[in-house]
């Protein structure tokens, strides 16, 4: 079963928004970043953010929304636009809290939780110089995995590429991650989802 290609970019749960901003700005480079950091995020920022995303871009520009607090005036104004994003546009929103955003809003980007206060689990795997045979004897530890777990999962293996190996994901790769997320809900199998994410950081030797 195959995702909708507009479904594009993600949702960070993290207690500090700043520091998140500063290691998307590195892991996404050389690509366009445009900020919107907000304390609490109203209507005239949304508009705003509808302006930037209606700029025609040739390359993947990234949106980043950040804030404390959502107005749910502001939230309900970029649904559309979240729904069925411009050409080469991808919104990343940044929240301290995942009750902060409307349902509507959460159903639209997949949820990546990176916050501090929220254990992650360790993965001892190398996606900077992983190879088939690693991959199989993670998909093999991992075989009965259920939906709940293998989110975990995914959230651990995100942490581990960004943080840990310092990776700058590739838009595949990013893409890859959000996949997975509407996979699982999708209730696909979850080891084959592991195995689409993970073989997206094998390099051919």
């Amino acid at each position: 079963m195959q995702v909708p290609s507009q479904i594009k970019g993600h949702i960070l749960i993290s207690t500090n928004i700043e520091e998140e901003v500063q290691r998307l700005e590195h892991m996404l480079s050389p690509f366009r970043i445009v900020k919107f950091l907000e304390e609490n995020f109203k209507i005239e920022h949304a508009k705003a953010v509808l302006a930037e995303a209606y700029i025609s871009e040739s390359q993947t520009k990234y949106i980043i929304i950040g804030a404390e607090e959502f107005t749910s005036i502001a939230q309900n104004s970029l649904l559309k636009l979240l729904e069925e994003p411009p050409k080469n546009i991808e919104f990343i929103i940044i929240s301290s809290t995942k009750s902060n955003l409307l349902p509507t809003v959460r159903s639209r980007l997949p949820i990546l939780k990176t916050n501090k206060t929220h254990k992650i689990l360790e993965i001892d795997l190398n996606l900077s110089h992983v190879d088939y045979t690693q991959v199989f004897a993670f998909l093999k530890n991992n075989m009965r995995v259920t939906k709940i777990q293998a989110k975990e999962l995914l959230e651990a293996l995100f942490y581990r590429a960004t943080v840990v190996d310092m990776l700058i994901l590739t838009p595949i790769q990013l893409e890859n991650f959000d996949k997975a997320y509407r996979l699982l809900d999708l209730n696909s199998r979850p080891q084959s989802v592991l195995a689409m994410l993970i073989m997206s950081f094998v390099k051919e030797r």
